[in-house]
Order: C-alpha cells, then structure tokens, then sequence
C-alpha cells in the first residue's frame, strides 16, 4: 500500500519570514523522502479560518503545528514522521 502524500500549509502574507518557512518546508520534505505537496495560504481570510493570529504557521495535513516562528529543517521533518 503506498503512503497517501502529505500537505504542508505555509501560512503568511509572504514575508521574509514565511519565505523562509516555506524553504525549510520543501528542504525537510526532500531530506525525508516524503511524498509531501508545499503550498504557501498567503490570504488572511484562509489563514484566520485556522485560527492562527501570528505567522509565519506550518499546517500539516489540516493541523497547525507551528505558529510564530521559522521551525527549522529539522523541526519539521520530526514533524512529518
């Protein structure tokens, strides 16, 4: 059975920050081996339905887990697997 792919949800107005976000989100995929699609919510009206009132966020697969901050690389493969 193959492994259904994962959606990663960089939230943000598209800061410096957020790039920067989004970056490491593609870096981890790809250092994982993880079938992962990276998309950027740039829209306040999407990123306040998650509830986030800080960006940068990192949504997985529907469910923020990272508001407020850069994660890092690492941080966010720990988060995929």
């Amino acid at each position: 059975m193959t492994e259904p792919e994962k959606l990663l949800q960089v939230l943000g107005p598209g800061c410096a920050k957020c790039t920067k976000l989004a970056e490491n989100a593609r870096m981890a995929v790809a250092e994982a081996g993880v079938k992962a699609q990276v998309e950027k919510i740039t829209d306040i009206n999407d990123i306040t339905r998650y509830g986030v009132i800080m960006t940068p966020a990192l949504v997985i697969d529907g469910e923020v887990k990272v508001v407020g901050k850069v994660a890092s690389v690492e941080e966010i493969k720990e988060l995929l697997t």
